[in-house]
């Protein structure tokens, strides 16, 4: 089994431990659940070599009901259809626009946040494209069970100045794509949301 599966499974176990000890009330349950949790530990550690120490950091002791993260992008193309990346830096790498949902921004409002913190441009995000579900992609392993949304966006300015937070932003032809940051997005991914903007398929894709 692919390590990104495994990691899946040992992240779905941990899920289960977390959420038994949110509910459980005899002292049976308890020590079930928290000898569940130090399993999956030593099965995250196997897998990811992280320790122990810093996955008890990745995944403090839940305070509600666990669920999954959601990270949002968006989609720009230059009137000659080219797509507008920024460039990570946190691994040189390129991706779309975009970051973690924030509480208290609707999907559309972190989109055009991430966008002018980003790039410096004003977008107005016009309509839902995707919903991927990363474990059904060849992401690599991640502590993250994470919902990825992509909006498509149009530009309401021109002008790009690059935010603190990349290292640089430009736009690139869908056969000239750059190292892509993985984690973040991939090129089959971007390839499919191109073909849904460039046909007009107003459906949305969801896993």
């Amino acid at each position: 089994m692919p390590n990104a599966n495994l990691l899946s499974l040992i992240t779905q176990l941990r899920s289960v431990a977390d959420t038994g000890l949110l509910y459980a009330k005899n002292e049976y349950d308890i020590e079930r659940y928290q000898e569940l949790q130090h399993l999956s530990t030593q099965m995250f550690d196997e897998v990811t070599g992280y320790g122990a120490e810093t996955i008890n950091l990745l995944f403090p002791r839940a305070a509600d009901y666990p669920t999954a993260k959601v990270d949002l992008r968006g989609i720009l193309l230059s009137p000659d259809n080219k797509i507008l990346l920024a460039r990570e830096s946190g691994d040189g790498k390129w991706s779309l626009p975009g970051g973690w949902g924030d509480i208290g921004y609707t999907p559309k409002e972190t989109i055009v946040k991430e966008f002018w913190e980003e790039t410096g441009l004003q977008v107005k995000p016009e309509r839902l494209l995707a919903v991927f579900d990363k474990k059904m992609h060849p992401h690599p392993p991640q502590p993250f069970y994470v919902y990825k949304m992509v909006f498509y966006c149009k530009a309401l300015t021109t002008e790009i100045n690059k935010g603190f937070d990349v290292l640089d932003v430009q736009y690139f032809d869908i056969d000239n794509l750059p190292p892509l940051s993985e984690d973040r997005i991939l090129k089959s991914q971007i390839e499919l949301l191109y073909q849904k903007i460039i046909t007009n398929d107003i459906s949305v894709w969801a896993d």
